[in-house]
């Protein structure tokens, strides 16, 4: 089977010894011989600044190609892949540069994708109407429109769940719940009352506690008859979710158990299987599936439950993804883009500068090599080439994201 990976050849560490002035000399005469180390030695805040120039270019061509070239249609209006991943992108640009034209697209672009998503049954913050709903109203509130974020709000608060609605991130109800915590987090907490929410985190609790034969699991759910343990379709993501709500102490010792279940039953390697069903091959190492969406989720569980045993499985697990993270694929769901986010989320809460150098240096190997790669077919970008999920879509969301690394957080899954 082909190697899924690059193999890791950077450094363990590169001290910054390039001043702001030399780089920007550098970067004004185009950086030359081994640039990926000249990356490296880059001051953060000179790096970063370059990520940023190179994201907004990257925003551009996004644009155009999603928006611009269909008569501003929208095809897909999901966030994964489709029209709505160009808003989200649209707004992190505004977060960043305060730039009210980027704010202004975005909002369009939203409209586009409410027309489109007005009849769909899906439901959730990455794949359904609820995400529609849920920007549409943030970027409403930013606009000051107090109309249009009555109306999207509204348009929320009337989306069904179906009975037969699974459990999981990208379909279920975890997915629908995400968009709840997104509109409190940005439009005002409470906006989404708890009580709105309540009855959705009961129906997930009792389907995980009455899958049959799960022996030692306290909690264990099904996608299309698979027990995944990721974050798209799995564990991972729901007990990410769930850890946001005010759980019973009940339910919180269920979730806890159910990580250390995880913890317990990953690879000697510190990956995770894909699947019960993958127990016993260890080959992702993705954010969908594997130690990057994993290790997001015990940093999340660290701060939750306050336990070092889950920081300690974190690290753990970012050993893993720095080994083997350097995907062949650029996106943020199984590509370089998405596990770079691993680092970052472990800066945050330790404070330690090897976590940012290493983010620093997956964003370096991207920024050097990824446009060559995909040209030559050495890399894979995406199916759906400048998508969010899939494409430099998300690799232009990284570099935004590193501007104020500490405020980073993995699009659509950390809060």
């Amino acid at each position: 089977m082909e190697q899924r990976y690059f193999r890791n050849e950077l450094p363990e560490y590169v001290p910054e010894t390039l001043s702001s002035t030399a780089t920007t000399s550098s970067q004004q005469q185009g950086l030359t011989g081994n640039t990926l180390l000249k990356l490296l030695s880059m001051d953060y805040n000179s790096f970063a600044s370059l990520l940023e120039r190179q994201a907004l270019d990257i925003k551009q061509t996004v644009v155009v190609e999603t928006w611009g070239r269909s008569g501003q249609k929208v095809w897909d209006y999901s966030l994964y892949v489709g029209a709505l991943g160009t808003a989200f992108l649209l707004f992190k640009a505004y977060q960043v540069t305060k730039n009210i034209n980027d704010l202004t697209l975005c909002l369009e672009v939203v409209k586009g994708c409410d027309h489109a998503s007005s009849h769909s049954r899906d439901v959730t913050f990455i794949c359904g109407r609820a995400g529609v709903c849920a920007i549409g109203a943030v970027v409403a509130k930013h606009m000051g429109n107090g109309q249009l974020l009555n109306y999207y709000l509204t348009q929320f608060k009337q989306i069904n769940l179906p009975d037969d609605l699974p459990d999981e991130l990208l379909y279920g109800r975890a997915g629908f719940l995400w968009a709840c915590l997104f509109i409190n987090k940005h439009v005002g907490n409470g906006t989404i009352p708890p009580t709105f929410m309540r009855s959705v985190v009961s129906d997930i609790i009792e389907d995980g506690r009455r899958m049959p034969n799960k022996g030692e699991w306290p909690l264990m759910f099904e996608w299309y008859g698979q027990r995944y343990w990721g974050a798209a379709h799995g564990l991972a993501g729901i007990i990410y979710v769930l850890m946001e709500m005010d759980l019973k102490p009940d339910e919180r010792d269920d979730v806890k158990n159910t990580l250390l279940c995880m913890i317990k039953n990953r690879f000697p390697s510190g990956n995770y299987p894909a699947s019960e069903e993958d127990i016993g091959r260890d080959l992702l190492v993705h954010w969908c599936h594997g130690a990057p969406g994993v290790a997001l989720t015990l940093v999340k569980a660290y701060e939750v439950f306050g336990d070092e045993l889950f920081l300690k499985a974190a690290i753990e697990a970012a050993e893993v993804v720095w080994r083997r993270g350097l995907l062949k694929r650029v996106g943020i769901c199984h590509g370089i883009s998405g596990n770079a986010y691993v680092f970052l989320s472990l800066y945050r809460v330790t404070g330690t500068l090897n976590y940012l150098y290493r983010a620093k240096a997956f964003a370096s190997f991207l920024l050097d090599n990824a446009q060559k790669l995909i040209a030559t077919r050495q890399m894979h970008g995406g199916d759906n080439p400048y998508s969010l999920f899939e494409g430099i879509g998300g690799m232009a969301y990284l570099f935004l994201d590193m501007k104020e690394s500490t405020s980073a957080r993995f699009p659509a899954y950390e809060l």
